[in-house]
């Protein structure tokens, strides 16, 4: 399999394994969404990493098969390769990319699907999609200019240049930078953290959040109104605030 799904104490890793590069042809991205699509419904999925391994995230789409491509066949599998990213970020669950060495093309357009994102200190990112006569085509130039603004989302997509980690601290792209032999388990860590808090609270705020950004502010609070009053209906919601009540903040339990 060239992407795998394993969980353990509540986190999920989506694991890339196509070496040398993890390119993501057609086979790795309809995986890609089946397992997005089957972590959204394991209730023993809590969080989610996302992972290439040690040396490599993801370099970009296999060009030797999207070369033997013409017009048609694009227009047919576009949509396909959207819906492989989209499915990721729509995972209604704390995700973490963890990033080592090269996330580039569709690998940082698959960094872009995470909620947060920790890079070693030797990756290095972009889309250089423009190099090729191309564009991004899974969600890059929408995701990328939410994430860091229009003027340095063109900045990167317009000359098809990498940054490095500092670089992509600095303007928003990564979260944290860590040394690249602790990139996972500190992606693991904060995926886990997660895992023990109220999963249909944390559902609420990713949802209310991604939703929000989609729309003008009025349909945003409504969104935001809808999912707070409903978790009132929730037994997270009686758990935590009978344990601030009886015990002080921060000491709930959820299941």
């Amino acid at each position: 399999m060239t992407v795998t799904l394993e969980a353990s104490d509540g986190v999920g890793t989506i694991r890339l394994d196509r070496p040398p590069m993890n390119a993501l042809d057609v086979a790795t991205q309809d995986r890609l969404r089946e397992l997005a699509e089957e972590a959204t419904r394991r209730d023993d999925v809590r969080a989610v990493v996302l992972y290439g391994g040690e040396k490599v995230f993801a370099a970009g789409a296999d060009i030797k098969e999207m070369r033997a491509m013409d017009h048609t066949a694009m227009v047919v599998r576009s949509k396909a390769l959207q819906d492989a990213f989209t499915a990721v970020a729509r995972i209604p669950k704390p995700v973490v990319a963890a990033v080592t060495g090269y996330a580039l093309g569709g690998g940082c357009e698959l960094a872009l699907c995470a909620d947060f994102r920790i890079a070693a200190d030797n990756a290095k990112l972009g889309q250089p999609e423009i190099l090729l006569g191309l564009i991004p085509g899974a969600g890059g130039t929408q995701r990328f200019a939410r994430l860091v603004g229009p003027s340095r989302a063109k900045d990167l997509i317009f000359t098809g240049r990498h940054v490095k980690a500092e670089e992509a601290l600095a303007i928003g792209l990564v979260d944290r930078v860590v040394p690249a032999a602790e990139v996972y388990e500190q992606a693991r860590a904060w995926a886990a953290a997660l895992a023990k808090g109220p999963a249909l609270a944390l559902r609420a705020a990713k949802e209310s959040i991604d939703a929000g950004l989609e729309t003008d502010i009025d349909t945003g609070l409504t969104i935001e109104r809808n999912w707070f009053a409903g978790l009132f209906a929730t037994e997270d919601r009686e758990r935590g605030m009978r344990s601030f009540v009886e015990e002080g903040p921060g000491k709930a339990v959820f299941l």
